[in-house]
């Protein structure tokens, strides 16, 4: 392992956990690199999320990345985790050299998730969150209509099972930071070609960063259906 690499921390999207980074997480340290993939509060199995916000997931990578010994890391995020992994950059700015937005959501100043959907649009998480008063759960039906759809049956019932319920106010809270550019830390945009699941295309929060998206194969879970893929964009984006 080289010691002048970045370590890669590695953030998971909602309603997943760091297990849904391992396969790419495998190729990182392959080809000689420190991964991590965190499990964010609330995510893991049988955790409490009474309470737990936004803020909760920042200070959780900000206090995983600092245990780490000194280095350079790059932070990657994946849908939702595009959320944490900017509130995180702005705090860790002398620590991050990179931050990667794989089929994520960037995050617009002052505006929550929820407030950032289109408005009109047709979305599946309204009506999730209008289902729960503290915790919101993805159904299979989303699964294998707009996360993972073409794929194995089998694979889609695995990771409807696999998937924790989110806490609701991870979602109904925004940050109040810019975006990561204007900290002069490198950023890279990576869009699944066939992802149906983003709120926005990804092209739209890829402009957000003033960059355009590298396209890999896949839904928007290609990180567990085309992880060399992924990691190779990644590693030479």
């Amino acid at each position: 392992m080289d010691r002048d690499s970045p370590t890669y921390v590695l953030i998971p999207g909602a309603w997943h956990g760091g297990w849904a980074w391992r396969p790419v997480a495998e190729r990182l340290r392959a080809a000689g690199h420190r991964a991590i993939c965190l499990t964010l509060p609330g995510l893991d199995d049988g955790d409490d999320a009474t309470g737990l916000g936004l803020q909760d997931a920042v200070d959780h990578v900000v206090a995983e990345t600092e245990r780490l010994s000194s280095g350079q890391v790059t932070l990657v995020g994946h849908s939702w985790g595009g959320y944490p992994i900017t509130g995180a950059a702005h705090r860790l700015a002398d620590r991050v050299s990179k931050v990667v937005y794989y089929s994520a959501l960037v995050p617009v100043r002052g505006r929550s998730l929820v407030e950032d959907l289109p408005a009109g649009a047709p979305g599946f998480l309204p009506e999730l969150m209008a289902a729960s008063p503290d915790r919101v759960s993805l159904t299979p039906e989303v699964v294998q209509r707009l996360l993972m759809q073409g794929v194995a049956e089998d694979a889609q019932r695995l990771l409807a099972e696999l998937l924790t319920s989110q806490p609701r106010g991870y979602f109904l809270d925004a940050l109040d930071v810019p975006d990561v550019t204007t900290l002069g830390i490198r950023a890279q945009y990576i869009l699944s070609a066939d992802d149906r699941a983003l709120p926005r295309p990804g092209l739209e929060y890829a402009a957000r960063l003033g960059l355009e998206p590298v396209m890999v194969p896949g839904t928007h879970e290609a990180l567990l259906t085309h992880p060399d893929a992924i990691a190779e964009a990644i590693l030479h984006g």
